[in-house]
Parts: structure tokens; C-alpha cells; sequence
């Protein structure tokens, strides 16, 4: 846990410091204890660069506890917002909301924590009413993903203005981050975290298998609804300022779990502290790597997530045979 703070911090430094016009320790400090100035580098740390580290803060620390809750309510290790189509629902209701001509932030927020509870919840109906298995609900994930893209893409085909306001939001990123969208979404954010470390017992209790959970005392649909609606609600504020970022949710609790276990209340915080640092540290990349030009962090996200993803499936079909 020390070691996923003090990563934390490192990324945060960094993301800070380094970019197009660096920024020494001493200026961060002296930027810190003076507050805004008319110098360009206090202007440059206070409008520019702690936003946008604030941004990849708490989207990977959303997005990794989102991951994480995911994966505990369905037991499936494969599971995660980007893959059983949260990300895809908010970032469609998105824009369905800027096709609306709805540009607020608040808006905003809404449509992308509505679209993402829908989303989850048409996932866990198809795995319910088909008896399907945990693979299955992945599968089922994907078909949901690709239609809410086909609803997205026709959105944006019929108004044009839908398709440049939701931009960001497709590819994923913070080179735009809005203050007006940060500050309620963050707010969302830490409020959905503090609710999944108090639950978090009853997580791993409801971990343990319906009939089990049940026995125990547990309201099993209730308590896997609330889990759910928990989840939607951070990875729903998360893309309402950073777009669709995908594979946080996965790769993070998995190296987690590695490290500290798969109990949930020391599992949940380390997931906020490590996938915070993590999307600080990938976007910090992504702004360095083809310097002076920008890649998109959520294009980076795919290129690490999709071997890794790889991986865990062959990975799960090894432990089957």
C-alpha cells in the first residue's frame, strides 16, 4: 500500500513537471505556496498541467475500483467496464445528450452515469435470462458494446455538432479537460469510492456464490444491484471528462491482486492508488512519447490492454486444461 502511494506521488510529479515546457521542483513549490501568478509557469501548473493531473488522477482511480467491483459481482476475472459495455453506454449517452444540443456539465455527468447503469444492467439481464456462463456474459458484453457503437455512430452521422463535442470522448483523453466537467465528476468519484470501501465486506461476502451469500444473511440482489450501480456511477463519471478509456478496469485490479490479494478491503483502496498513478503515468507518456505531437492516452490504454487481455485468455484456457 506504501509502495502504491509512493507510485502515486512519482506519477503525479512527473506528469506535473515534465511536457513541452518543463517545470523544475523549486517552481512547483514556489507555484504551490503562491497560488496563480502572472508568471508563465505558475499560469502554465495552475490552468494546464494540476487540472490535468488532477483528471488522470481520479479517472484511473474511478476507473480501476469500477474494474474491480466488476469483476467481484459477476467472478469473472475477464470482466471490466470497457469490456461488458459501461464505457460504450456512457459514451453513447453522451452522444445522444450533445446531439440534444445538452452541453453542461452536469448534463454531461448524468447522461454518461445513466448510459453506463444501462449498460451494466442489459449485460447481467442477458446473463441471467440465458443461464449463460461467466464467459458468456463477456460475450454478451461485447454485443452490447458493438450496438450502443452503431447507435453512437449514428448519432454523430445524423448531427455533425454531436459528432465534434463528443470527439474526446471516443477516443479518450484529457488534453481538454474542463474544470466545469472535473469538479462534479470528481466529486462523484470519491463519494462512489468512500460508498465501495464501506460496502466492501458485503462484496466479498456476495463473492462467495449466491447460495452461499444467502445463507450468510446477505440480500444478494440488492447488494449485486447497488455493487453495479456503484460501478456505472464511477465509470460513468470518469468518461463524462476523459472519454472512453479502456482496459484500466482490467489491467489494474489484476496486477492488484497480485500483489496485495484478492481481499476486498485492502484490494479496493490499493486499486485507487495504483490505477491513479497508472493513467497519471500512461498520459504522461502519451504526452512525451512523439513530443512536440500528442497521442491520445486512451489510444495508449489499447495498445497496452489488448495483449494483455490476450494474455488472460490464454492464460484461462491453460488452467482449464
Amino acid at each position: 500500500m506504501a509502495g502504491a502511494g509512493a507510485f502515486l506521488i512519482v506519477a503525479a510529479v512527473l506528469n506535473i513537471c515534465l511536457g513541452a515546457s518543463g517545470v523544475s521542483l523549486a517552481k512547483l513549490w514556489e507555484a504551490l505556496i503562491s497560488g496563480p501568478g502572472e508568471s508563465s509557469a505558475s499560469r502554465i501548473l495552475w490552468y494546464v498541467r494540476f487540472p490535468r493531473t488532477a483528471a488522470t488522477l481520479l479517472a484511473g482511480a474511478g476507473l480501476a475500483v469500477s474494474g474491480a467491483v466488476i469483476q467481484k459481482v459477476l467472478a469473472n476475472s475477464l470482466a471490466s467496464p470497457g469490456i461488458i459495455g459501461v464505457n460504450a453506454g456512457a459514451g453513447t449517452a453522451v452522444a445522444i445528450c450533445c446531439g440534444l444540443g445538452f452541453y453542461s456539465a452536469w448534463a454531461i455527468a448524468g447522461a454518461s452515469f445513466l448510459g453506463a447503469v444501462l449498460a451494466a444492467f442489459i449485460v447481467v439481464l442477458i446473463g441471467r435470462r440465458t443461464h449463460a456462463s461467466k464467459t458468456m456474459v463477456v460475450l454478451g458484453g461485447v454485443a452490447v458494446t458493438a450496438c450502443l457503437s452503431a447507435v453512437t455512430e449514428t448519432v454523430i452521422t445524423m448531427v455533425p455538432d454531436a459528432a465534434l463535442a463528443s470527439r474526446d470522448f471516443r477516443v479518450g483523453g484529457f488534453s481538454s479537460v474542463d474544470q466545469s466537467r472535473l469538479v462534479p465528476a470528481g466529486a462523484i468519484i470519491l463519494v462512489g469510492i468512500i460508498a465501495v470501501c464501506t460496502l466492501a465486506n458485503d462484496l466479498d461476502v456476495l463473492s462467495l456464490g449466491d447460495d452461499t451469500a444467502h445463507t450468510l444473511g446477505l440480500n444478494v440482489r440488492s447488494v449485486r444491484n447497488g455493487m453495479l450501480a456503484l460501478a456505472a456511477l464511477l465509470a460513468g463519471a470518469c468518461v463524462s471528462f476523459s472519454g472512453v478509456l479502456g482496459f484500466v478496469g482490467l489491467i489494474v485490479p489484476h496486477i492488484a491482486r497480485r500483489l496485495i490479494g484478492d481481499t476486498s478491503t485492502r484490494l479496493i483502496p490499493f486499486c485507487a492508488l495504483s490505477g491513479a498513478g497508472f493513467v497519471a503515468l500512461c498520459d504522461l507518456i502519451a504526452r512525451m512519447i512523439f513530443a512536440p505531437y500528442e497521442l491520445p492516452t486512451g489510444i495508449l490504454l489499447s495498445f497496452l490492454g489488448g495483449p494483455f487481455f490476450v494474455w488472460l485468455l490464454l492464460k484461462g484456457k491453460g488452467k482449464r486444461k
